[in-house]
């Protein structure tokens, strides 16, 4: 096939380029084998897809209906990603990480694709990829014949969808129409070699027939012919009934016993996707014909091969085929269906098999139908193609055949036979006149190599989740604590300068690339492309990963909140994905390179753990004091079945850790305190704070309480000390709290002070393991103080612990 510039045109347009394509071409110019090349050797991340069970299991791909989960209902246009009536069904994540990261989808056998159901495919595609991109940025290629196979469209279904679509065929589609196509059409016959025959075919396809033609095709009209018995002739009808009947006659008059095999269904492999009878029955004599190519090396049949059963045994059966000087053993063939997945260590778009049909490759073949015949090659044939209904039929059938000679017609062939559908001729016609050449193929790839360079210095996507951002903290200020507007701003501008840049830079590159070698070859554009990869690192380290690290946020408003982290989880995403491209194209260009990251990028931040995002603790130097708040705020929200913020706001939280109130005279002037809540929840919030200036020798008032006295301020000095007697005694920590009337963390405090001095031993108050696990664990970490840290390791340890150990490293 290396020979066919056709096949080598369509090849360099899928492998090189982002066009989509129809690739045609009439029956016989090896569309399939193209098909199965292109899936074992393309770079490409590829899904194929196709409109029916059978279809897709020789395709080797899924069905459209059940990878694109769309109804089997007409579905109407519309410019909702997300519209209802069946259409907007739930994707798991393995699916749509597929879509996100897919290259190239292939639809085979497109002809039978109605016009909505491919307008189904690009509505999908677009809502979890570039919705303003049709088939969201995928590149499409379809795969089929027109005059053969056509879609099904019953009469209800057509009188709904005829308002929308001039006819029922894929390209009356609205995606067909917008994502400029090019269309290949195969012109060499590998299947018939005679010059006559393949005129007469030509004929019949473009409706054409002339009377010459229809005289020398009617040469083999011989409506009385019957076979001899070794002579291999397959009967090709319109209608199943047909077909059926004749099969069942002829094997009922052979005598001997019948056997029936038994397929071998495992996993999911519907019924409607069976390649052969779950039921196989035979009889010495019977003709048979070879729905499978032989998986063995020994390549001894194909599909489509006839020949007679000489013998059954329990687990195979022996053919003899006409003009073979050997028998054929044939043994249970396997037919797998698969899912995609996404591989867990390569991340490449990998085949699971969920189901086997497992069965010997053979069916009666005295008679088929024309519609069962699609693709397959006979030597001889017997057509009767009287009753022809369906446009297509005639040119399917005698296409079938590889030579005139081995072809028999039962009636003859007139224009009564010859079914096409017009809008189908005129296409056909348009695809003739438009072929793409040599020059369309080196525009293209340059296109397409421009795109992907734009598209990695493109900042667009970032002005969204920013411009949320700031959006949601301007309608909702008085909600949010922290530093929030300055660095989006920011980061903002930053952006649009970007912007600017990038959209010179592509003026640029169109100049340099106009008339000459692609981008990737081109020595003069991989220089300037590693100049503006430099500069645009830069910018994204300092302008806006660097800025982006002083932003801080808090709120109480848990929808705003949730709100707030999907944007910035978006923000961080994007900045995930360009800092992935510019470490690794700081070399220069690559198409294949390129393609690896992008589908990398996909999985990027999916792979890395959540920690929590850095809240604004910052604005207080009593950062311990703040997360010992927050734990009490929960505790008493869950004890009274409230929401936090009811207990008491952030803003109230900030101030308390700044004012340190510790007494219920100062605690009513913090901000949303009032005597309600002082007497409900204050004795529980001085003591913590009290507790905290204890520990931390921090001096207290002395002022009255309003409902109660204060506690009388304890000596300093000795608490400490009078901590450690009691710890000496052999009391535990705990026990010491509670003799003291103090909190855990203050008599933690205090017995830490004593390490120092080596009256007290760190492993006194932390354990063992949980000492030599810090002393492991945090000289990896980047953080900027202790609440940052303790939020990027393990929950199992306390503040009190990471202090020691970080105290105790530094010295």
């Amino acid at each position: 096939m290396s020979e066919n510039k056709e096949l080598d045109l369509a090849n360099n347009f899928v492998n090189n380029t982002n066009r989509n394509i129809f690739l045609t071409g009439k029956a016989g110019t090896g569309k399939t084998t193209f098909l199965h090349k292109l899936k074992m050797n393309s770079l490409k991340r590829i899904v194929i897809v196709a409109p029916t069970g059978v279809a897709a299991i020789n395709a080797k791909g899924v069905t459209i209906h059940s990878f694109f989960q769309l109804p089997f209902g007409p579905i109407l246009p519309n410019d909702d990603l997300n519209s209802s009536g069946g259409f907007n069904r739930k994707f798991g994540k393995t699916k749509i990480n597929i879509i996100k990261s897919l290259d190239l989808l292939i639809i085979d056998e497109i002809s039978m694709v109605r016009a909505d159901v491919l307008d189904g495919i690009d509505k999908t595609l677009r809502r979890y990829r570039n919705k303003n991109l049709v088939f969201g940025g995928v590149q499409v290629l379809m795969i089929g014949d027109l005059q053969q196979l056509s879609p099904v469209v019953k009469d209800n279904e057509w009188h709904i969808l005829k308002p929308f679509y001039n006819n029922a065929f894929f390209f009356s589609s609205l995606a067909y129409q917008q994502c400029n196509p090019i269309s290949v059409e195969l012109k060499h016959i590998y299947r018939q070699d005679n010059p006559l025959f393949i005129n007469i075919l030509n004929e019949i396809r473009t409706n054409t027939l002339s009377q010459n033609s229809a005289d020398e095709l009617n040469k083999r009209y011989n409506p009385n012919f019957e076979p001899k018995e070794d002579e291999g002739y397959i009967s090709l009808t319109t209608h199943n009934n047909k077909a059926e009947y004749t099969n069942k006659t002829k094997l009922e008059k052979l005598k001997g016993k019948s056997k029936t095999y038994k397929a071998k269904v495992e996993g999911k492999f519907p019924e409607f996707s069976y390649p052969n009878k779950e039921s196989l029955l035979l009889k010495v004599g019977s003709q048979v014909m070879f729905v499978k190519n032989d998986s063995s090396v020994d390549k001894r049949y194909f599909n489509g091969k006839i020949g007679k059963v000489i013998l059954l045994d329990k687990d195979e059966v022996v053919v003899k085929c006409p003009d073979d000087e050997f028998n054929i053993i044939t043994k249970p063939e396997v037919w797998e269906n698969i899912n995609y997945a996404v591989d867990k260590d390569t991340k490449a778009i990998s085949e699971n098999k969920i189901g086997s049909f497992t069965q010997i490759p053979l069916r009666l073949a005295w008679s088929i139908t024309i519609h069962k015949s699609q693709g397959l090659t006979f030597e001889k044939a017997i057509i009767d193609s009287e009753g022809a209904f369906a446009h297509g039929q005639t040119y399917v059938a005698l296409s079938r055949c590889k030579s005139l000679e081995g072809l028999v017609l039962k009636s003859k062939i007139n224009s009564s036979q010859i079914i096409s559908d017009t809008n189908v001729i005129n296409f056909n016609l348009e695809v003739e006149k438009n072929q793409p050449d040599e020059s369309i193929l080196q525009q293209s790839k340059t296109h397409f190599q421009l795109s992907l360079i734009s598209e990695i210095f493109d900042f667009y996507q970032f002005l969204y989740p920013t411009n949320r951002l700031l959006d949601i903290y301007y309608k909702n200020r008085g909600s949010f604590q922290g530093n929030i507007e300055d660095p989006l701003t920011s980061i903002k501008d930053c952006v649009a300068s970007l912007l600017k840049v990038a959209n010179g830079f592509r003026a640029q590159l169109l100049e340099i690339s106009e008339g000459s070698t692609a981008p990737e070859t081109s020595d003069e554009i991989q220089a300037r492309f590693i100049k503006a990869l430099a500069y645009y690192k830069k910018q994204l380290d300092s302008n806006i990963i660097e800025v982006y690290k002083t932003f801080n946020f808090t709120t109480d408003n848990k929808t705003l909140d949730s709100d707030f982290n999907k944007q910035l989880d978006a923000l961080e995403e994007l900045m995930g994905v360009k800092q992935l491209y510019f470490s690794n194209l700081n070399s220069g260009f690559s198409i294949k390179l390129f393609l690896e990251l992008r589908a990398k990028s996909v999985f990027l931040t999916k792979e890395k753990p959540k920690t929590p995002r850095k809240t604004v603790i910052d604005g207080t130097t009593n950062v311990e004091l703040f997360e010992i708040l927050r734990a009490l705020r929960n505790t008493i929200a869950e004890r009274e079945d409230l929401v936090h913020f009811q207990i008491f706001t952030q803003k109230s939280l900030y101030e308390m850790c700044e004012t340190l109130p510790t007494n219920q005279t100062e605690l009513l002037n913090v901000n949303g305190f009032g005597k309600t809540r002082v007497s409900k929840y204050g004795d529980e919030i001085i003591k913590i704070i009290r507790d905290y200036c204890e520990e931390n020798d921090i001096e207290m008032s002395t002022g009255k309480a309003i409902f109660e006295e204060a506690k009388p301020k304890r000596k300093k000095g000795d608490t400490k000390e009078t901590s450690l007697q009691i710890f000496k005694a052999g009391k535990s920590i705990d026990q010491i709290a509670f003799e003291r009337d103090l909190n855990v963390n203050t008599i933690f405090g205090h017995l830490a002070s004593f390490i120092p001095s080596g009256e007290v031993k760190i492993t006194d108050l932390i354990s063992e393991k949980h000492y030599k696990e810090l002393k492991e664990i945090i000289p990896k970490q980047t953080f900027e103080n202790l609440s940052d840290l303790k939020s990027k390791i393990a929950s199992k340890y306390s503040y009190g612990e990471i202090r020691l150990v970080l105290d105790a490293i530094s010295k």
